[in-house]
């Protein structure tokens, strides 16, 4: 386990030791009832035909007390939160106990019509603000979506946009995918103070213990990248060993084990074993130093010191989050160190990933989760203190803004009469219509453009020259007025939004813009241009983005399927049939400019009808 880059100095927020009982029972309660859920989908639950149904109860547990210092302390009413996939139950369990989820639905975990594998927007029955289904993209959705809420700020008030904070709840194997380091690295993300992200660092993958010590390199990037980087690494109990006689051995004695060796010594049930081996070390006085610093913890207490780690310590949580929230200049990142399968028989099994408890383990641990209930289902004792907890929760959580906003279609005209020369390509012919569009104010203030460094070259320009690049503060300009055919001044006010080279960070961007109305309660109508063959390095976010609802236009030049002076590596190939085939997306391929425009405004109907409608890719000539 390697070393903390960030040391958690300041006190610790306050919190009750009755407030501390109440939400120590509530995580209890989560942990039974996230295991009950998988339980009973595979081992209760009638299946004749005998098909897999699966579950993943040691990922569930090892954010069970992040979920619980989310939902019971840290939340507040307008922040949109993205829940690792294979936690699902974890949070479905959370929903329950706060009244957004009926009771019947929790033995209908991964059946159909019932509560989704993953966390899923559109399909489960409670709210759920991101879907994370597809690792990797779910995490880094609240960037994006945190951006079209920035953007919504400045351009309407802060009174008027629903949205608070974007917090990301992510696997440590999930840093694997490449995605999400190219959000991390993206310039438009890099001042964003209302993100957060938590790395639920358990060290495991879905096969293994990861080999070797990752977390200093993983902290490390983020840093180069801009982030605050924040820890929860060790739990009170054990720095308070750490801080006593002999601490500083201990301390280095974790700290330089590999991650297989820290997992093999917590699943060790006699005391005596784990301290001898927690010893084996060369050097007398190293060795009597971790013996002193244990000297005071039983044998039968020292598995849980050591395995005492701060993605499972509440307070220390809770102190972390604070930490966090409190970054004004970009976005936060925090590291929890957490045991897969934590609470339960397996925790810290290198294989169980995808492992089941037995009946058996069920009943062993159901008097000590359970708080003495009889129904596998129960949820928390009315009046009691932990319900109360919930109940002032709910009221923190209880959202109350202003009336969503909307664009409406009848403010856009049937034609906009653009003059077209008598020849020319349906890529200028786009530039020229959203250019006329910058003319009326109902609908400029909805519309944002937003394209890879791609947007002279796919003539935006005259629509940017009316518009203004957007920044959450104005730039200097150094050029001299006149001097240039494009006007790149930016500013708050601007309807453009310049991303870097990467069509992944544009489809999940257009994506995140195209739930606006959903997640920030204003509505706004992206429109992205990309070099057409680059449609497929963003597919995967393509995908995700449609499958969660949302509403977009988006434009691929040049559109031939034959080489031309563009050359073999511009060439499109493939992308007509995912235009074709992808649910919830029109494909449109004009041959005449007056054709592209009535597509164009038919397109921005269909995105604000936010039931039935559809998003748009247009293939554009060049």
């Amino acid at each position: 386990m390697a070393d903390a880059d960030v040391n958690i100095t300041h006190q610790i927020p306050v919190v009750s030791a009755d407030e501390l009982d109440a939400l120590k029972q509530i995580e209890r309660r989560m942990l039974w009832l996230s295991a009950q859920m998988i339980h009973h989908a595979n081992n209760v639950r009638p299946n004749p035909e005998k098909t897999k149904v699966g579950g993943h109860q040691a990922s569930s547990a090892s954010v069970i007390s992040i979920i619980t210092a989310l939902y019971f302390n840290f939340l507040r009413a307008g922040d949109r939160v993205s829940i690792k996939p294979h936690a699902s139950p974890a949070y479905h369990a959370a929903q329950y106990l706060l009244g957004n989820l009926d009771k019947s639905y929790l033995s209908t975990l991964r059946e159909y019509q019932g509560l989704q594998a993953y966390p899923s927007r559109t399909k489960d029955p409670d709210p759920v603000d991101f879907s994370t289904g597809s690792v990797g993209l779910g995490a880094v959705a609240p960037g994006y979506a945190a951006l079209a809420s920035r953007y919504a700020e400045l351009h309407f008030g802060e009174g008027v946009v629903s949205s608070g904070r974007f917090i990301a709840l992510m696997g440590d194997a999930e840093l694997d995918e490449g995605n999400v380091w190219e959000t991390v690295a993206e310039e438009a993300i890099e001042g964003l103070n209302n993100v957060i992200w938590i790395v639920d660092l358990n060290r495991q993958s879905l096969d293994r213990v990861i080999p070797g010590v990752r977390a200093s390199r993983l902290k490390a990037l983020f840093a180069g990248a801009g982030w605050r980087v924040f820890e929860a690494k060790y739990g009170t109990q054990l720095e308070a060993a750490m801080a006593g006689p002999g601490g500083s051995a201990l301390r280095r004695r974790i700290d330089e084990m590999s991650n297989e060796e820290y997992q093999a010594l917590i699943r060790l049930r006699d005391g005596a074993e784990l301290r001898t081996r927690m010893a084996a070390v060369a050097g007398a006085k190293y060795r009597s130093d971790i013996l002193r610093s244990l000297k005071s913890t039983p044998d039968d207490e020292l598995r849980d010191l050591i395995a005492n780690l701060g993605g499972h310590d509440l307070p220390k949580l809770i102190d972390v989050l604070h930490q966090a929230d409190a970054v004004e200049d970009g976005p936060a990142v925090v590291f929890a160190y957490t045991v897969k399968g934590w609470g339960l028989q397996m925790a810290g099994d290198p294989l169980n990933h995808s492992q089941l408890l037995t009946q058996t383990q069920m009943d062993e641990l159901l008097p000590t989760l359970g708080d003495g209930i009889e129904d596998v289902w129960a949820g928390l004792v009315e009046g009691s203190p932990a319900w109360e907890l919930t109940q002032r929760a709910v009221e923190r959580l209880t959202e109350n803004h202003e009336a969503d906003r909307i664009f409406d279609p009848a403010n856009l005209p049937a034609t906009l009469d653009v003059r077209h020369p008598a020849t020319t390509s349906t890529q200028e012919a786009l530039g020229r219509t959203l250019a006329r569009l910058a003319d009326i104010e109902s609908v400029r203030e909805r519309l944002v453009t937003m394209s890879p460094d791609v947007a002279t070259s796919t003539h935006l320009s005259g629509w940017i020259n009316k518009v203004g690049v957007f920044a959450f503060e104005e730039g200097p300009e150094y050029e001299i007025a006149g001097q240039r055919m494009l006007k790149w001044h930016p500013t708050p006010d601007g309807n453009h939004i310049e991303l870097g080279i990467s069509e992944m960070n544009l489809f999940m961007c257009l994506g995140q813009f195209g739930l606006s109305y959903e997640l920030t309660g204003q509505h706004l109508i992206p429109i992205g241009t990309v070099y057409d063959p680059f449609v497929c390095r963003g597919l995967d976010a393509l995908i995700y983005s449609l499958y969660v609802g949302s509403k977009m236009i988006f434009a691929g030049t040049p559109a031939g399927v034959s080489l031309s002076p563009e050359g073999g590596a511009h060439q499109s190939t493939i992308t007509p049939s995912i235009g074709i085939e992808l649910p919830g997306l029109v494909l449109y391929e004009p041959a005449f400019a007056a054709e592209l425009e009535w597509i164009l405004l038919e397109a921005i109907r269909q995105v604000s009808d936010r039931e039935n409608g559809w998003s748009t890719y247009l293939r554009l000539s060049t």
